[in-house]
């Protein structure tokens, strides 16, 4: 019997409209700013989603399916490897933003991890990720260095591998 991997869930707070951030999440140009990756989709249920390198190579890492789509509220999509087998699973990422006065609580919530690799490599990317979209929507820039610089050492002796 397999145990299940626990879901990963991230909370922060940005001084923000929840409308702010949702054009941040789903902007593919606003992505690449903050996430060192665009998020290419039309956003529609159903549609692709497409996690491509900012670098100019066009490299896509992580692709997906749109899920669910309630502007500015909840954005869910699947997060897996690009691959041309319709069954393999991927996990699943949401955004949940939920406003408050003058501030946005964003809470993300990925779940359906494959390996114990998968539930640590996001445990690492999605605090660096949220830091520098809530810097950009702070302040109208990212942060000078890219957190996930942080491991990127880590990640290349693993063979590039999350």
């Amino acid at each position: 019997m397999t145990i299940p991997l626990p879901d990963y869930v991230y909370t922060t707070y940005i001084h923000a409209s929840a409308e702010q951030v949702w054009h941040a999440l789903t902007d593919a140009d606003l992505t690449a700013k903050f996430w060192g990756h665009a998020q290419v989709s039309d956003w529609r249920v159903g549609s692709r989603v497409d996690h491509v390198r900012s670098d100019g190579s066009e490299i896509v890492d992580v692709t997906g399916t749109v899920i669910e789509v309630d502007p500015p509220r909840r954005l869910v999509f699947g997060f897996g490897e690009p691959s041309d087998d319709p069954t393999a699973e991927e996990s699943v990422v949401t955004f949940d933003i939920e406003p408050f006065r003058d501030i946005v609580k964003l809470t993300v919530t990925h779940t359906n991890f494959q390996s114990p690799a998968d539930r640590e490599s996001v445990g690492q990317g999605w605090p660096t990720v949220l830091a520098n979209l809530k810097t950009l929507l702070e302040t109208g820039d990212v942060l000078p260095t890219a957190p996930w610089e942080f491991h990127a050492e880590e990640f290349a002796e693993r063979g590039g591998r999350r």
